[in-house]
């Protein structure tokens, strides 16, 4: 890789870099830099049982509106995260649903690593929110949940 200067610069090859991938988790949970997000907690969403997969997006807006849908009385938080196992496709926002992966939703059952916190984002207008979350509680009330808690 080159620079502006012509010079040459090296990576080691050795690792991740910070900026190799970037993935977000949006809550309102008052988290540190170093914690884990494990699955068996109650979840921010859904029926709030005990979760089975925990989430990250590559979006920031995805991240926001995971933010803004939790539940809680909590400050919204978007964190960086980093997963420690495998990573799959969150049938919610995928082939079951929509075609692809419009959001790059993704779940998992090891644990993601909090690595730093976005603190300067802009939330949704209030009435998409709200238009959200009525629309969400319907679904609830159809009996309409998340493929997530089969």
């Amino acid at each position: 890789m080159e620079n502006n200067d012509n010079k040459s610069i090296s990576t080691s090859g050795q690792g991740a870099t910070p900026f190799a991938q970037t993935y977000f988790h949006g809550t309102k949970a008052d988290l540190k830099v170093g914690d884990l997000i494990e699955v068996g907690f109650n979840s921010n969403y859904g029926q709030q049982k005990n979760v089975k997969y925990i989430f990250l997006t590559r979006t920031l807006d995805a991240a926001i509106w995971g933010a803004e849908l939790a539940f809680g009385d909590g400050r919204e938080r978007i964190y960086l995260v980093e997963p420690t196992g495998e990573i799959e496709n969150d049938p919610d926002l995928t082939d079951k649903k929509f075609p692809g992966n419009p959001t790059q939703s993704y779940r998992s059952t090891k644990p993601f690593r909090v690595i730093g916190e976005v603190t300067v984002w802009q939330g949704h207008p209030a009435e998409q929110v709200k238009t959200m979350k009525e629309h969400l509680k319907k679904l609830k009330e159809q009996g309409i949940n998340s493929l997530n808690d089969e």
